[in-house]
């Protein structure tokens, strides 16, 4: 890191903080702080749902997978979210705004409540929230990997630095800061992502990369190599398709802060395609680099390497940028939402004076909330130490227990399950979890693809099986769940045609 990579460092955060300041403006209560009240653009809500999506666990964990296995890294984890995604914005995308626009949600598990009942939105709020704490100190240990390799900063110190300047900006900025960050990082990402694809071409040849398949180790062409096998990435569909379109509770958001519903399925259509292209033009280095830095003992450090190797003064500092931004954007997106279930749905539960705060109180309370979730991320990750913790709790936790607990939350909103009640939720989410831990711990040698699908699998026949031999749905919930066909005005926003808002239940 030489004195100009630093000074782009520094200029990035205080951009980035001055984007929280200038947000500070628009917030002025919870409803502004959790969904910007649905002001935000279509295509900004798109890029952020993309940006959203992930962090600089991506060039640690799964650089470590491109450098080891090959191409087979886009097939199992981007591919399978940019089709989810856009199987997602036909089906899920217009109902979780239309739960904003109608119902005055703002959390996405705020409407559980009236579509289960108390228990379950309880259960799945606690288990959820705990998820979440996990994953966000897993994305504090990537980036402080990152730190440690570009600028030899102690793992306990980039953690802190990172987190704090996290907070910075975040609980002032609310939403409206996360989704601007995010547009940010998109500039910044698109500047360093095309320079190092520049720099690998430069230094292999133009005909880069038609030419490099025959050069690389065996298998590493190939979409399907090392442990990833066709089931594993049918399994990952199945799981982002529920993760990335509301069960990762932060993208809901995305959703729910846009204008419409229409516009609410554009921003998820843009989102879906920015993932099935992005992503390959940032992993076609990375699967290089056993080319360019060969012998790596450890696949977490290729990425770093490979900046050092091919990257100027300047541009290492530009990358490094990109790497917080993704980091720090994405953390603040779960704070976000995070902080909006304990507000919206945990703490009124346990304290229920919450409910009566005013209007700048619950703003103060979502403040400092966010200031405690961070930190309690952050003395995970902390204690940790990093030690096989990223790719473990990325891929393996994450996105298995994801499924449980998005089952319930996702095929609640579809008028084809309006029926399936508390039972069943609740049942489906205990099976899932079950399953994932004996399948996790008790079995050996239980495959990656058993580990991430069959979890999601008996929730899922869980949810149905219970729900339809035991429908438990009020004329209530039923309600609820129909009023998402249309926007407020009527419109049914998925044809364009007039549509009803209720259908006669029983």
């Amino acid at each position: 890191m030489s004195a100009l990579d630093w000074i782009v460092v520094a200029g990035y955060f205080l951009v980035v903080v001055a984007i929280g300041w200038w947000s500070k403006k628009r917030v002025h209560d919870v409803a502004d702080f959790f969904t910007a009240r649905g002001r935000i653009p279509w295509w900004l809500s798109g890029i952020s749902h993309h940006m959203s999506g992930y962090s600089a666990v991506m060039f640690v964990a799964f650089a470590a997978v491109a450098y080891n296995d090959g191409i087979t890294v886009y097939f199992w984890w981007p591919l399978t979210i940019g089709l989810g995604v856009g199987i997602g914005a036909f089906l899920f995308a217009a109902r979780w705004n239309r739960l904003r626009a109608k119902h005055d949600v703002k959390s996405p598990l705020e409407y559980l409540a009236r579509r289960y009942n108390l228990p379950t939105q309880q259960v799945l709020a606690y288990s959820g929230a705990a998820l979440k704490v996990v994953d966000i100190a897993a994305k504090w240990v990537a980036i402080s990997v990152l730190l440690k390799g570009f600028a030899d900063i102690p793992l306990e110190v980039g953690i802190i630095f990172t987190g704090v300047a996290t907070m910075a900006y975040m609980t002032v900025g609310g939403l409206w800061a996360d989704v601007l960050t995010d547009m940010g990082q998109f500039v910044i990402q698109a500047v360093a992502g095309f320079a190092m694809l520049f720099a690998v071409m430069i230094e292999l040849g133009a005909d880069f990369p038609v030419t490099m398949w025959g050069d690389l180790p065996d298998g590493h062409g190939d979409p399907v190599s090392g442990s990833v096998t066709t089931w594993l990435i049918i399994a990952f569909l199945f799981v982002k398709t529920f993760e990335y379109n509301g069960g990762m509770w932060n993208l809901a958001q995305r959703y729910m802060a846009a204008p419409s519903g229409s516009a609410a399925k554009r921003s998820a259509l843009l989102s879906s395609a920015l993932w099935l292209v992005w992503p390959l033009i940032l992993f076609l280095p990375m699967v290089a680099a056993p080319l360019i830095v060969p012998g790596l003992t450890a696949g977490e450090e290729s990425y770093v390497a490979l900046s050092k190797e091919l990257l100027p003064a300047g541009l290492i500092g530009l990358m490094l940028a990109g790497f917080f931004s993704h980091t720090m954007a994405m953390v603040a997106s779960d704070s976000n939402v995070i902080t909006a279930v304990i507000t919206r749905d945990i703490a009124p539960v346990l304290v229920p004076k919450v409910r009566r705060l005013t209007e700048r109180a619950q703003l103060t309370f979502a403040r400092v909330t966010t200031v405690l979730f961070v930190s309690l991320s952050m003395t995970i990750a902390i204690t940790t130490r990093g030690e096989g913790f990223v790719l473990d709790t990325v891929v393996q936790l994450v996105a298995a227990t994801m499924g449980p607990i998005s089952i319930p939350l996702m095929l609640g909103l579809l008028p084809w399950f309006r029926r399936i009640g508390p039972t069943a939720a609740i049942v489906s989410w205990a099976g899932g979890l079950l399953v994932w831990y004996v399948v996790r711990y008790q079995i050996d040698g239980s495959t990656e693809a058993a580990i991430v699908g069959l979890p999601l699998l008996t929730s899922l026949v869980l949810y149905l099986g219970i729900g339809f031999l035991k429908p438990e749905s009020t004329p209530e919930s039923e309600e609820l769940v129909m009023s998402l066909n249309t926007d407020p005005d009527g419109t049914d926003t998925d044809d364009g045609r007039p549509g009803r808002d209720q259908v006669t239940t029983g």
